[in-house]
């Protein structure tokens, strides 16, 4: 937690604490989005530029302020957990809420399928090969526990990824030619309300995230459940409602570029930064290697989907969703031993 507990451990001031945070989260995305636009027109910044680096960045400080914080708590493995988890419900439940909400097809281009969701897959590729080394070079516990040290300097092999990213997106602003954009935005404005939207995410996502600990306690719902699912549907609420502001804003490339964009960033910066902070954290290869498998197969899903006809339409929104419900399928047999592909959890 970023903050001190503020509020009595007891289920109904949780539920409670849900609901006025959901509602404090839905005023901040707005200011987050609001604010974004204006600068992104300001500084004539393309659309997918837009989605996948400033709003993204923004709407995921809940992630990297998780990771952070498990690290120092000695869980990492339950902060990556998070991140897999909330990486899986971006791809596959914000795109089809955002296209239901929107009550329309969400329609992408090619610089979206070919460009963000190529690069993001190429990140959780990098992510695995991280965790592979640290396996390999500095392992902990027996053969069979697939267990290894992240260290700093394996942590600056994601980091240098998403610096390649940011110059992509640099040279695409400088390719986009979209000139100096509008020039009566009031500037000083506009950052301040990006700065207080972010502030305002942070506080209510991390109240949001200690109201659901009370009622994991309280109803004894297992950690691991907890993490993959619940915690990372609560920290994915601020791209969540980004995203379907956006959409039905009538602006499709900011939406789905904010759902690429915050998965790339979660995982070449919000896991590495948790390991540059603490200086080595113990990840489980056993555990981590299944979930990206998961994450790899609803990235590749999305990706197919917004390839045909570079259009989200209905049936495909739905789609998305019966594969998120197996996925937590999934994530309740492991929970319950029906099913043992994550060794350890």
């Amino acid at each position: 937690m970023v903050l001190p507990d503020v509020l009595p451990d007891s289920p109904p001031v949780a539920a409670l604490a849900i609901v006025v945070t959901t509602a404090v989260i839905w005023v901040g995305s707005g200011w987050l989005e609001d604010s974004a636009e204006e600068l992104s027109a300001h500084y004539g910044l393309p659309a997918v530029v837009q989605g996948s680096v400033v709003v993204a960045v923004g709407s995921s400080f809940p992630e990297l302020a998780s990771v952070v914080f498990a690290a120092l708590a000695g869980s990492f493995s339950m902060g990556i957990g998070a991140v897999v988890g909330s990486a899986i419900f971006n791809v596959l439940v914000i795109p089809a809420a955002s296209s239901i909400v929107a009550d329309g097809d969400l329609d992408a281009d090619r610089a979206l399928v070919y460009k963000e969701a190529q690069f993001y897959m190429i990140a959780v590729s990098a992510l695995v090969i991280t965790f592979a080394l640290a396996v390999i070079y500095f392992p902990v516990g027996g053969p069979d526990e697939l267990g290894g040290e992240l260290t700093r300097s394996l942590a600056a092999i994601p980091l240098a990824l998403y610096g390649l990213y940011l110059f992509i997106q640099w040279q695409d602003v400088s390719d986009y030619g979209g000139g100096d954009g509008v020039g009566d935005v009031d500037v000083l404005r506009s950052w301040g309300l990006l700065a207080l939207g972010l502030v305002t995410i942070l506080v209510s996502v991390e109240q949001l995230v200690g109201a659901l600990e009370v009622l994991n306690r309280a109803y004894g719902v297992p950690d691991f459940f907890a993490g993959v699912t619940v915690l990372a549907a609560a920290t994915s609420l601020p791209d969540a409602l980004v995203s379907i502001r956006t959409a039905r804003a009538g602006n499709p490339l900011t939406s789905l570029g904010n759902v690429l964009g915050s998965n790339t960033f979660d995982l070449l910066v919000a896991i590495p930064v948790g390991v540059l902070i603490v200086g080595t954290s113990t990840v489980s290869f056993a555990v981590a290697a299944p979930m990206f498998g998961v994450l790899t197969l609803a990235t590749i899903l999305l990706f197919t989907v917004l390839r045909t006809d570079l259009t989200l339409t209905a049936p495909e929104s739905y789609l998305l969703l019966v594969a998120y419900a197996a996925f937590v399928g999934w994530v309740v047999a492991e929970t319950l031993g029906v099913t043992s592909f994550l060794i350890g959890p």
